[in-house]
């Protein structure tokens, strides 16, 4: 059993595995207070999913290897379209997004689709500042915007704000920049008094899961996974018997 995918919060909140050539995808789902019990094994390619159905591949790079890699050409687009042809001709929305405690950045998505974003990448707090025609204006701003707040926020800072409080005047501060057109105040249902530990496993109690970082307890430590660094796993049944870093907490 291989792991090859994941759902952030927003859009379902499931490790997605599979049992082989063909093999339809099944959904883990990761709900608060349930348990993982898996432990890591050999980990290569995850292959592609077609149809709902697991296409495998065994070549060592993981999560995927040069065949079966692709790059969003949109992700990288300031305004000038990187592809054949502009096909983004739909209603977009440009947002500003706070993560705790002071971390702010800039994006792009369609309007449809603006709160489901935001909940995958972990928001604490967004405003919608702009809604545009297409896509292409909607790059040319949020690369405006971008010169003065990031465009992504890396796993390090995410996990920090797992046990943060967001700087709601510094937030209020770069919202009175724009003319906020909605305002969003999320939550995850985790609450923590010390930042988890970063690590990359697959059993524990489930704490919850924010964008796509899996929250974790077991053995008295919090701990913090990248679901990203999961996919291409091969999985087993039963919990992980390596040594994992503990936190001072599971000493008292």
């Amino acid at each position: 059993m291989q792991l090859v995918g994941y759902e952030p919060s927003g859009t379902g909140s499931a490790l997605q595995v599979s049992d082989g050539d063909g093999a339809t995808i099944v959904r883990h789902p990761l709900g608060s207070g349930e348990t993982l019990s898996y432990s890591l094994a050999d980990r290569h390619c995850a292959g592609t999913i077609d149809d709902g159905e697991h296409i495998p591949c065994d070549r060592p790079t993981a999560p995927y290897c040069d065949y079966h890699t692709s790059t969003w050409v949109c992700a990288r687009c300031t305004g000038t379209c990187l592809k054949d042809e502009m096909d983004c001709y739909e209603p977009h929305a440009v947002y500003i997004a706070a993560f705790a405690p002071d971390t702010f950045k800039v994006g792009v998505t369609r309007e449809w689709r603006l709160q489901t974003r935001l909940r995958e990448q972990g928001a604490d707090r967004a405003a919608h500042v702009h809604t545009v025609s297409n896509g292409r204006i909607a790059r040319e701003l949020e690369a405006e915007i971008a010169t003065r707040l990031v465009d992504r926020v890396r796993t390090g800072p995410k996990i920090a704000a797992l046990a943060a409080d967001v700087d709601e005047d510094a937030w209020a501060s770069l919202r009175s920049e724009f003319d906020v057109i909605d305002r969003f105040d999320f939550d995850y249902g985790i609450d923590l008094e010390t930042r988890p530990v970063r690590e990359t496993i697959a059993s524990g109690t489930i704490v919850g899961v924010k964008g796509r970082l899996l929250v974790l307890e077991t053995a008295g430590t919090t701990y913090a996974v990248d679901m990203r660094d999961l996919v291409g796993y091969d999985l087993e049944e039963g919990t992980a018997e390596r040594a994992l870093q503990s936190s001072l907490g599971s000493f008292e």
